[in-house]
């Protein structure tokens, strides 16, 4: 049984809920256990991991968020550094599952959010999982 670590950018509460229901939903359909943190936005995720897999208490990583297009050129900083920064993490051999969404409105956002739709969270959360058992498998 695994230990997952869902590390939730908290900045749309409602949003962020139905990330967060099916990313649960997810890892316990698969039988794992998992713990959630939140930080105070999506460049933060990346951060809250790298400190979190620094203590070996977690096999696997669900990073969560909304980023929501604004008028200002913040949505593409905040997009793509906080992807670049997980995909990082990600070569440096942490399996994580990303499941920061990036929308031009709330209505794109809810579609993906509602683990009933798009799911998300769920996705991202399976995603994380894949990636433990590649690492597992190519552990030397």
């Amino acid at each position: 049984m695994a230990n997952v670590l869902i590390v939730e950018a908290r900045f749309y509460e409602d949003l962020n809920e139905l990330l967060l229901q099916g990313a649960r939903g997810a890892i316990e359909a698969e039988g794992h256990s998992h713990e959630t943190i939140t930080v105070p936005g999506a460049l933060e995720v990346p951060a809250a991991i790298a400190l979190a897999a620094e203590t070996g208490r977690y096999d696997a990583f669900v990073a969560l968020g909304v980023v929501i297009r604004g008028e200002t050129y913040h949505f593409e900083i905040v997009s793509n550094e906080s992807a670049r920064a997980i995909m990082a993490l990600t070569l440096d051999g942490l399996p994580i599952g990303n499941g920061i969404i990036t929308v031009e409105n709330e209505v794109q956002a809810l579609a993906r959010a509602r683990p009933y739709e798009k799911n998300k969270g769920g996705e991202a959360a399976k995603a994380a999982l894949a990636m433990l058992k590649l690492n597992e498998r190519f552990a030397r």
